[in-house]
């Protein structure tokens, strides 16, 4: 069966936030040139070393922004979940892509032409501060994670991912099953360990009874001391 187009009022119902700050002259200009995009689970979206063109806005899915590292190892940098915008701080920066992004599962994204955007963005200050705001939080999450990411122990990072998972894409209806299905490869390229540590860590975590898992599907049995081992590290 085909999968139903997005019609113009339900993409505009998605991007609520940044649709609400533009005239009705603007609005028409970013709904002429918006372009939908559907990728499939594990599909490339950009690549690291690309020049960036466009505001991407997922609508629906999940998707990763990684780092490619050293024996093939990659580095999951942050997660987007519906609606958030990324792509864009490249092209702010007058730089190249440093990262690259990949569907996590199958995902609906907005593609809406920089070139406008920054011509938006000169045009309306409002805007501009929503950007200014999307920035500076996604900088803060950065720092955040640099540090957690280099100081803690391998248990203390995982447990953050969990919590990280839980807080971002939420539960499931049984209220304890993590509503996002990931690869023990991607959950190590996320809490920056290796495969190995991440599988022996995840069932040691199961042994002590903080979680039970079912082949991709992790249920949070304990969140409080997993809390407690995030924070001590």
């Amino acid at each position: 069966m085909a999968k139903k187009e997005l019609s113009q009022a339900e993409i505009t119902s998605a991007m609520v936030d940044m649709w609400t700050l533009l005239t009705e002259e603007q609005q028409a200009l970013v709904a002429q040139h918006l372009e939908v995009r559907r990728y499939k689970k594990n599909q490339t979206i950009y690549s690291e070393g690309e020049k960036p063109s466009h505001l991407l806005c997922l609508l629906d899915g999940k998707v990763k922004i990684y780092r490619e590292g050293v024996c093939g190892r990659n580095q999951i940098m942050r997660i987007i979940k519906p609606v958030e915008y990324f792509g864009y701080r490249a092209y702010f920066a007058d730089e190249r892509f440093v990262t690259a992004a990949a569907a996590f599962e199958a995902s609906v994204v907005c593609w809406i032409p920089m070139d406008i955007i920054s011509a938006l963005v000169k045009a309306n200050n409002r805007l501009a501060m929503f950007f200014i705001k999307l920035l500076s939080i996604d900088l803060g999450i950065s720092d955040e994670r640099t540090v957690n990411l280099t100081q803690k122990h391998i248990r203390g990072r995982l447990a953050e991912s969990l919590i990280f998972l839980k807080e971002t894409y939420g539960l499931e209806e049984d209220g304890a099953t993590i509503s996002i299905f990931l690869s023990r490869e991607d959950l190590a390229n996320l809490s920056n360990m290796t495969t190995s540590n991440a599988i022996r860590t995840l069932s040691n975590f199961a042994s002590e009874k903080l979680i039970a898992i079912d082949g991709r599907k992790i249920k949070i049995i304990d969140e409080i001391e997993l809390e407690k081992i995030s924070r001590i590290g």
